[in-house]
């Protein structure tokens, strides 16, 4: 099985939507400590200058809850893009890793894929990952992440939490997002926390 390689966020930012027009949905953090993996996202959909959707979600769960997945870019391509994985995870029975490698691999190598502007994180019991159109396939040391407009602030306040709180990975979560809403226009207080427990179950 092809292993999936770790770089530096950066390149990532590279699929941060372009132009006046672009509809974005954003943000998104994912926090992983011993217990369970929490993704917290916001709800605010952004035409342009406009919110169009202040209360979208941008968090699924596949696999009867065991996997879960989050967006921010283009929502219309974020969402061909998680219908893609999910595709992906079925083919390879549940398998995280292979499923989020072959994704990877096709975004950066098909001609309409690659033209699809928007970041996934996904995640299980075990894993967390980036992906992103470059294909860049990043496991978080830490096993914070975050992505979309509001990622720097969510991310930093995440690991902030993560080293000086007794919270847990679901509350660091919702408080990331909280504390970027703040910062960010393009992010909202509308948000959804969802998580998996070390067995796998929601």
């Amino acid at each position: 099985m092809l292993k999936p390689h770790r770089r530096g966020l950066r390149s990532a930012a590279r699929l941060e939507p372009r132009g006046p027009h672009a509809i974005r949905a954003t943000t998104i953090v994912a926090v992983r400590d011993e217990r369970q993996v929490a993704f917290a996202g916001d709800g605010q959909v952004t035409f342009g200058q406009s919110v169009m959707k202040a209360g979208a979600r941008k968090i699924r769960t596949l696999l009867d809850g065991r996997v879960l997945t989050g967006f921010a870019g283009s929502a219309a391509d974020a969402f061909a893009l998680t219908g893609r994985f999910e595709e992906k995870l079925q083919e390879y029975r549940g398998s995280l890793a292979r499923a989020a490698v072959e994704l990877a691999k096709d975004w950066r190598t098909d001609r309409v894929l690659r033209r699809l502007e928007a970041l996934l994180l996904v995640a299980d019991a075990k894993t967390t990952f980036l992906i992103s159109g470059t294909g860049d396939l990043i496991e978080p040391d830490d096993g914070i992440a975050s992505i979309g407009s509001g990622s720097a602030a969510a991310l930093g306040a995440a690991r902030a939490l993560a080293s000086h709180s007794e919270l847990d990975a679901p509350s660091i979560a919702r408080r990331a997002i909280e504390i970027a809403s703040e910062i960010d226009i393009y992010t909202n207080g509308e948000i959804v926390v969802e998580s998996v427990d070390a067995a796998g179950a929601r």
